[in-house]
């Protein structure tokens, strides 16, 4: 199984998002900025840790705010823990993803959303 941790990043209403690298997996698709946990560290350290790399940003990593299994025919299982995250400093940039987004709640049902992600947002966001 694979696990891998999202940061909700808010600004007053709104929500970061980040659109993913054509070429990847889930290329050009929207999602909550976050990445893989590396053997030995922690959910919290990891998107810590991401966050810092994929837009050069500090943040203190929250409560989890949902846990989402998803069975992927193509890479197995995915374990996805969806965190509260504020940046304590810098601002954004799309070092590691195509471009960012900040959108309110209900804008976020006009972006083609990664699944993870758009599970969380219909559970979370009403959409």
């Amino acid at each position: 199984m694979i696990a891998v941790v999202a940061g909700v990043v808010r600004r007053g209403e709104r929500l970061l998002l980040c659109q993913r690298p054509e070429g990847k997996r889930f290329g050009m698709l929207w999602e909550f900025p976050g990445g893989k946990i590396e053997a030995g560290e922690s959910p919290e350290a990891a998107l810590e840790r991401e966050l810092r790399e994929e837009l050069h940003v500090e943040t203190r990593t929250g409560r989890v705010l949902d846990a989402l299994r998803l069975d992927d025919r193509n890479g197995g299982d995915l374990l996805l823990l969806f965190y509260e995250s504020a940046i304590v400093s810098g601002e954004p940039q799309a070092v590691e993803c195509r471009a960012l987004a900040w959108a309110l709640p209900e804008e976020v049902a006009g972006y083609d959303l990664a699944p993870a992600d758009r599970r969380f947002a219909r559970r979370h966001l009403g959409l």
